[in-house]
Parts: structure tokens; C-alpha cells; sequence
């Protein structure tokens, strides 16, 4: 379970599951890997992606982790 302070001032927190805040996010390579590893897959057996992700919910800030450190962080841009 972690927490993190969006710029926007709102809490983010993963301690709830499932959760609106955590993305699965795999490359194309990475998801034709696990799915052409046989003819079913169990939900179990689906690896953990390389990087996780989190969204906010307020001002859809995307915030990428190595581990327990932000390496990226995307805002959306308005026109």
C-alpha cells in the first residue's frame, strides 16, 4: 500500500483493491509475450508490468514508478 500528493493537492493511494488509481500498462512485445504463452491464461500467472502507473483522478496526472520512485509524470494539456 503507498500514498502519494498529486500536484493538484489530491491524495493518491493504492491501499483499496481493486482501485481507480493503478493502471496495467504493457507494451505491445510485453502483452503478445504473456498471451502467447498458451491457450488459457489464469489471471494469476500474468506478470507484474515493468513500470507501474497511477492516474489521478481529479486532473488525470499520470505518474510512472522504478520501484517506489516517480521517473515520470504527464500532465494533459488543454487547448
Amino acid at each position: 500500500m503507498a500514498r502519494l500528493q498529486c500536484k493538484c493537492g489530491v491524495t493518491l493511494s493504492n491501499s483499496l483493491s481493486p482501485n481507480d488509481v493503478e493502471l496495467r500498462v504493457y507494451t505491445d512485445k510485453e502483452w503478445d509475450g504473456i498471451i502467447n504463452l498458451g491457450d488459457l491464461i489464469d489471471p494469476v500467472t500474468i506478470p507484474t508490468p515493468k513500470y507501474e502507473v497511477w492516474k489521478c483522478a481529479n486532473c488525470e496526472r499520470i505518474y510512472v514508478f522504478d520501484g517506489d520512485t516517480v521517473i515520470k509524470r504527464f500532465v494533459v494539456e488543454t487547448e
